[in-house]
């Protein structure tokens, strides 16, 4: 399996670095990484000052090589009526997003003693796993220290680990 990483605007080699050594870690697949997009013609939404999520799937899914694709983007998302999200995927589809733009906080609330910059890349990697997840069929998993633990908030992306429980894992293998 291929998953190719799409970024979107301006996205740092250690976002790309943490999002490929997550996918391989986890899923135990290929990853690529393709050039650099442009954000989507039509995304922006001026009443919201936020891209529509949906586009930025529909552009992974083009630009893509992989049987899946995911868009990383440093610009605040949103979808339907919900106010933000941290990333959005199709169950069972091949297209999926994340945007580090609410990922970024100077702590994670007392969790650990790392520092902001490992903070951010732990929950990059998580929103990274939870996504492509999503595409492999994975719906919201009930266990709260799963990947696939639905979390509106950075708290709870921090209180949840990287992997897969054990429940969901035998559900893609």
């Amino acid at each position: 399996m291929l998953v190719d990483i799409v970024p979107v605007g301006s996205v740092s080699a250690e976002v790309k670095r943490a999002a490929s050594t997550a996918l391989r870690s986890v899923y135990d697949c290929e990853v690529s990484i393709t050039d650099s997009q442009s954000i989507p013609s039509g995304a922006y939404d001026d009443g919201r000052n936020q891209y529509s999520a949906e586009a930025f799937i529909q552009l992974a899914e083009r630009a893509g090589r992989g049987e899946k694709n995911i868009a990383i983007t440093p610009h605040d998302l949103f979808y339907r009526r919900r106010n933000y999200v941290f990333g959005l995927a199709y169950l069972d589809g091949s297209g999926s997003v994340v945007s580090t733009y609410r990922l970024q906080t100077s702590s994670d609330g007392g969790f650990s003693n790392k520092s902001a910059a490992d903070i951010f890349q732990d929950r990059v990697r998580k929103e990274i796993v939870h996504e492509i997840g999503h595409t492999y069929g994975l719906e919201h998993c009930d266990n709260n220290r799963c990947v696939m633990n639905f979390s509106p908030t950075v708290r709870e992306v921090d209180i949840k680990e990287e992997n897969l429980c054990g429940s969901c894992q035998r559900l893609i293998s």
